[in-house]
This record gives C-alpha cells, structure tokens and sequence, in this order.
C-alpha cells in the first residue's frame, strides 16, 4: 500500500522516491463504534466523557485566539517566538521554502544564538522538499533540529506512520497549533489562487501543558530525551489567562490510541441542533457517514465545507463518490473555491468547537500523529460560526442532480479510490 502525502505538494523526484520506498504490507485500522451514548454538547456529561476517551481533561482558565490565513498565523508564531526567554519547542509537519519559512528558521536562530533552548522535530516525510540551507542556518545557531521517523528500508513498517502534528510552544507558557504548513502557499488571506485557506489557535493558560505533553511524547520517541523541569512545565502555568474551557486531544494510532475518532464521533452524535465542518481531506467510513446521515435525520443542520481544487485528486474523487448519500440525506455540501481549502475545524450547536491538524479520513484516525484543540466556549465557537459563513459566501453548493451528472473520468476515478481508501 502507498503512502499518500497529504497536505505537501513534494517535487516529482521526491515524491517518485518517496512512493518507492513506502509500499508496505498490512493495513492498520480503527475498532468498530456499534454504539455511541446519547449526549449533549452543553451539559457537563460530555467534556467528562470525552476526557475518559481521550485520556485530556477538560481545564479552564484559558486564552484561546482563532488565527486564520498565514497573515494571522505567521505573525502570532513569529511574535511569540521572538518573546522567547527559556525554551522553544516546536514540530511540524510541511516545512519547505518560501517567506514564512525563512521568517521563521531566522527567528528560530536568532533565540538560539540568545541562549534559548530550541528543539524543533520535522517529519522526514513532510519536510522532504525543505531546503538543507534552512535546516543548516538553525543547527549552526545552537538549535537542535530532529527528524521525526527517518526514511530507512530497515524500518519499512513504520514509513506510513507519519507525525501530522503541529505544535509550537514558548516557555511552556504560549502554544500554537492547527492545520497550517511553513511554506510561501500559506501566505497570504486565504483567498489567492494557489494558496491555502487555513485556521490555526493561539493558547495561553493551563492547557499549553497538555500541547506541551504532546510536544514531548513525540521528542522522547524521535530523540530519546525526555524533557521536563520548570524550563518546560513552568508552575506559572497554572495561571489563569482567560475564562474558556478546553483540552487537547492527541492520538497516536502507532501507539495503539483511536482518541481522534472516537472524539469526533461523539461530538457528530451528540449534535442537536447544528454540525458545521471545514475540512480538506473528507474520507469518512461508514460509522461517521451513518452517524452524519442519523443526525440529519434527527433534524440537525448538517453542513460541510471542502475543497473545490486540492492537492490530492485521487483524494477528491474518493470523497465525491458519498456525496449522493449525504445529500439525499439532506446534508449540505459546499466546494470553496478562492483558494485550496485546507482548514480543519468543526462546530457542534454553536457552542462547541474543534480546531488541529485531523482530516476526516482513514490516515488521520489510524495512521498519522494528530492534535486538535477541544473548546468549550460560545465566544470561540461563534468565531469559528462567522469564519464558516464567510467561507462559505466563497464557496458554491454540490448539487445532487449535478453529482449525479458527474462524467465518467470522474466516476472511474471513485472506482480506482476505492481499495486505497484506507491508506487516505
């Protein structure tokens, strides 16, 4: 089976490579959901349920800021970076060439040059186009600069599991995470032609501990080192920033945890008046259609943005051959259209709200490393409300007559999609 390289348009060189030496034997998956508790995103039930399922408390006293498009999210990065005094831990999945990146490797030097410790892990898969000057202008600063699962035929089982995680945390104290790359296509607002449309959220309070944890998990297996001590985990974390409750959900399918899935299920179930998703990469499997079918059903308002152009057309056409499901169910479906949609974020009855690096398909729930931040505000969830209306006032409706109409390029697409879904 072949490992596709979600989210990063690698040079054909590399990617000819890169497909060469991923094909392995096996399929990794996902236990069966048969059943799913009834639940309400507003009572205290759910963030308690959630919790035993994801392994993260839900903890208050948080700052949580929405940064949409890299001229949102690279600004916040850069700011916090710069502010750095002790320490700088910071992965990433694409890392290639282009502005940001050299605003952000100058900015990774420069601390470390001031004496701040800064770790930084890249996957070899991801970060397989990045330029070698970039890694060579931090390690000649003083950075220590990783690589998360090196390409090697000695471990030909563990190429498909890739770490898909963004994370950047300052002092232990400021966090950044979502679905955005280092990469010039991420400039911009989100609406050019050739670049991405994403959303990422900025943290500060008690929950960077728990972004910080993920950090580290996944530092200890890279390198090794496990890494603790005020520098990382500072007491001052325990302030309180802000008043929003939320928690990091982190899984690790390699690892043998389905935390993603199940916490996504529980939400899409739990839905009573409104499902509201932006998403990229839309795979799903029959439990989460079923269970967005049901909710429809059930009169909730069911409404999902994707891409309109993508990376990824084999991906494209694997999620359009379950689009006439969906919309006979009454489900609204929306292809954005200014740029390529890359965002991956979902609310739940207005109140409720997911933000992170999980596409809804089979790599994200049982191959990659992934991270998204859980919020249980109304303030960050009708944020994200206004951020979907927007998008989609920039986005035009999939009709069941004209996907039903589809040519048959497209139709024979879905059928060669169809035995590599779960490697998707």
């Amino acid at each position: 089976m072949l490992l596709f390289f979600a989210d990063a348009r690698l040079r054909p060189p590399r990617v000819g490579l890169a497909v060469l030496l991923t094909v392995i034997a096996g399929c990794a998956g996902v236990p069966p959901h048969l059943e799913l508790p009834a639940l309400d995103v507003k009572r205290p039930e759910f963030a308690a349920t959630l919790g035993a399922y994801t392994g993260s408390s839900v903890v208050g006293g948080n700052r949580v800021e929405i940064l949409l498009n890299g001229e949102e999210i690279f600004p916040a990065k850069l700011a916090a970076i710069r502010k750095a005094r002790t320490t700088i831990n910071y992965a990433q999945y694409v890392f290639e060439d282009g502005q940001p990146a050299r605003d952000i490797v100058d900015a990774l030097a420069e601390r470390c040059r001031a004496g701040v410790k800064v770790n930084v892990l890249l996957d070899a898969v991801g970060a397989l186009a990045m330029p070698p000057e970039h890694r060579d202008a931090m390690t000649s600063a003083g950075c220590r600069v990783e690589t998360y699962r090196p390409l090697s035929p000695f471990a030909i089982d563990r190429f498909n599991y890739r770490n898909h995680r963004r994370i950047l945390v300052v002092d232990g104290v400021v966090g950044v995470t979502g679905g955005s790359g280092i990469s010039g296509k991420w400039s911009g607002n989100g609406r050019q032609e050739g670049h991405w449309r994403d959303t990422d959220v900025r943290l500060e309070g008690p929950v960077v501990e728990q972004l910080q944890g993920a950090f580290a998990e996944n530092w200890l297996e890279a390198t090794g080192v496990a890494l603790g001590g005020p520098e990382y985990f500072p007491r001052r974390r325990l302030d309180s920033k802000g008043s929003v409750d939320a928690q990091v959900v982190r899984s690790s399918p390699a690892g043998g945890s389905t935390a993603m899935y199940t916490m996504f299920l529980l939400a899409l179930a739990s839905a009573k008046r409104t499902i509201h998703i932006t998403n990229p990469y839309f795979v799903p499997d029959e439990k989460m259609i079923s269970t967005l079918v049901g909710a429809s059903a059930q009169g909730v308002q069911v409404v999902l943005i994707i891409p309109g152009a993508i990376d990824h057309n084999l991906v494209r056409q694997a999620s359009r051959s379950e689009f006439g499901r969906l919309l006979k169910s009454g489900i609204r479906i929306y292809e954005y259209r200014p740029a390529l949609l890359h965002a991956k974020t979902m609310v739940i009855d207005g109140v409720w709200a997911t933000i992170g690096s999980t596409n809804l398909d089979h790599r994200s729930f049982a191959l990659n490393e992934e991270l998204n931040v859980a919020v249980y505000d109304v303030k960050t969830a009708q944020r994200l409300e206004k951020i979907f209306e927007q998008d989609l006032a920039n986005s035009r409706p999939v009709t069941y007559k004209k996907w039903s109409r589809r040519g048959l390029p497209s139709r024979v697409l879905e059928l060669l999609a169809l035995p590599l879904r779960e490697q998707m």
